[in-house]
Order: C-alpha cells, then structure tokens, then sequence
C-alpha cells in the first residue's frame, strides 16, 4: 500500500539536492529552530526546497514518520536525512556541513 504523504516527501528529497522540512517558509519562519536552519542554509548560499508542515498535519506527521526523527526541522541533502536545528548547527560550526554539500557536488559559494 502506498502512502501519499511519504511519496510527497520522496519526491521533495528526490527533487531538491537540499530539502528543508520547516515550520514556517524560508522567509517567515514560525520556529527559532527553523529559523536557524534557514539561517545555516542561508549562510551557506546553497539553493534549497523547503515545505511549511504547518499549512498540511499529514506532512507534518509523515515527515517524522518518514526520517524516524521526532522534530521539525528536518534537512535532507541528496536524499539523505542529515538531522535538525541542533545537528545542522554543530555540522556548520565544526564545518562538516560544506564538506558534506562539497562532497555531495552541491555547489555552495566560499564563505
């Protein structure tokens, strides 16, 4: 049996190299944890996709269903689910992130 929702999201993971599951849009964020994912990516200049699990409950749900992580945010990177705020954050500062979109071939400007 198929699931809609989790066909939506592999879409979105599929789709964009860098996926970003938020509450809130890029411009708007409705969480201080998305918010500072959206200001990592930003920092980072790399082009990412992001849905707002706060206009649809079923993707809200089915994105924690579909990485197995209980929180939102929630960052892809080719597919991969690479984690939330925290994750995403401590990846930046240690400079695993860039390598990891470097290795990924996802082009990111020299900071």
């Amino acid at each position: 049996m198929t699931n809609p929702v989790h066909d939506r999201i592999q879409k979105d993971v599929t789709d964009n190299a860098v996926m970003l599951y938020m509450k809130g849009t890029p411009q708007f964020p409705q969480c201080g944890f998305s918010a500072m994912t959206v200001q990592v990516l930003n920092a980072l200049g790399v082009d990412y996709g992001a849905a707002n699990v706060l206009e649809d409950p079923s993707l809200r749900e089915g994105v924690k269903e579909f990485s197995d992580w209980p929180t939102i945010p929630q960052l892809y990177v080719k597919g991969e689910f690479v984690g939330g705020c925290d994750i995403v954050r401590e990846m930046f500062e240690s400079g695993e992130l860039q390598e990891m979109m470097q290795s990924k071939g996802i082009n990111a400007p020299a900071q």
